[in-house]
């Protein structure tokens, strides 16, 4: 039965991949990208290793892009380091050079690529462009990524009196970080959040930050006092930002419905990455969520069309169940030190324990 091109709303690894599946099924879709070259996204610099495979098999060989090889954890709370062995090499990439590759890979295997095109809300599978033009589809595939679309928003964190918010910058490449780094993602806990580091292509470090807001509010509401009291306080860190520049660019990303699932969605509506399941970034499978969820969307599409939305979403938000619920319990942990201080020195002391963690965080 022939069916009506989809458009996909956003062209980040969920969009792509989804373009990508579509091609290969003889389907050209319509990637509606707004911004106008590849841009650094705030989340996503960290590949699993189960995440190189799902992009080896959409054409892109990840270690040929130059990131940066990632072999171990690393977990510094309470003035410890607890240092685990991934069940896999994984790879610190950034998201330009990501999305770039499988947006170019979209467009050689025949998708068709709006780039600059900004949405301004949605009623239903009817957009509104910035620019005025109205387009309407069969089939929405909406991968717009944390950033939601006006009229199919998520839920906001506004029932929390202390609600999530994510942070991250580059750090310059230096000779001390990279002997710090090394070969590991790190993970710093702190009161009410944590930060990540990991070494990317070009040398740099990746910094994100999960923080609740209280937390900012304390540093007066300025990121990069707030990674200084951090600095402050742990002589490790301080040591890793070394080279931090006070008037480093942050980018931010406020209310995250981290554990958020998309149990249902409208007529012909299918929500793709972090709009269909948004996981704590420390679990390091956002990429995962993004490529498995285009890859059982348009399953579901090439065998059932526009109809086969709802079955897509409560199959999806099943399959994302155990890996949200595992990630928010460790994220609770990372942002109450005192209380993950025994769970992290057992998990680094029992063989086998933090692959199980790590496969348990997998979609």
């Amino acid at each position: 039965m022939r069916r009506a091109p989809p458009l996909i709303a956003g062209g980040g690894p969920a969009g792509a991949a989804a373009a990508i599946a579509l091609a290969r099924a003889g389907v050209r879709a319509t990637v509606l990208e707004r911004g106008d070259g590849t841009g650094d996204a705030i989340c996503g610099g960290f590949l699993s290793w189960a995440t190189l495979d799902r992009l080896g098999h959409l054409g892109i060989d990840a270690p040929a892009l130059g990131g940066h090889a990632v072999s171990r954890l690393a977990l510094f709370l309470g003035g410890r380091e607890h240092v685990l062995t991934l069940p896999g090499t994984a790879l610190g990439l950034s998201r330009r050079r990501l999305d770039a590759a499988l947006l170019a890979r979209a467009e050689t295997q025949g998708a068709e690529v709006r780039r600059g095109v900004a949405i301004r809300s949605a009623e239903g599978r009817a957009l509104t462009l910035v620019s005025g033009e109205r387009l309407s589809c069969e089939t929405l595939f909406l991968a717009t990524g944390k950033h939601d679309l006006r009229g199919l928003a998520r839920p906001k964190d506004a029932a929390s009196p202390d609600p999530e918010l994510g942070l991250r910058c580059r750090l310059p490449p230096s000779s001390q970080s990279a002997r710090l780094i090394a070969d590991r993602i790190e993970l710093h806990l702190f009161d009410r959040g944590y930060l990540g580091l990991v070494l990317q292509e070009d040398g740099s470090a990746n910094a994100c930050l999960a923080i609740r807001k209280s937390r900012l509010a304390e540093a007066g509401g300025d990121p990069a006092t707030l990674m200084t009291q951090l600095a402050d306080a742990a002589p490790a860190l301080a040591d890793r930002l070394a080279g931090f520049d006070a008037g480093t660019r942050f980018d931010a990303i406020g209310h995250v419905p981290y554990g958020w699932r998309a149990r249902s969605s409208g007529p012909g509506i299918f929500r793709l990455g972090d709009q269909a399941a948004v996981i704590p970034s420390l679990a390091g499978e956002g990429i995962g969520i993004a490529l498995a969820s285009a890859d059982l969307a348009i399953r579901h599409w090439l065998s059932q069309g526009p109809e086969g939305a709802a079955a897509y979403q409560r199959q999806f938000a099943r399959a994302a169940r155990r890996p949200l619920a595992m990630a928010g319990l460790l994220k609770a942990l990372a942002g109450r030190p005192a209380l993950a201080a025994l769970p992290a020195a057992l998990i680094a002391s029992v063989p086998g324990a933090a692959a199980l963690m790590a496969r348990l965080t997998r979609i």
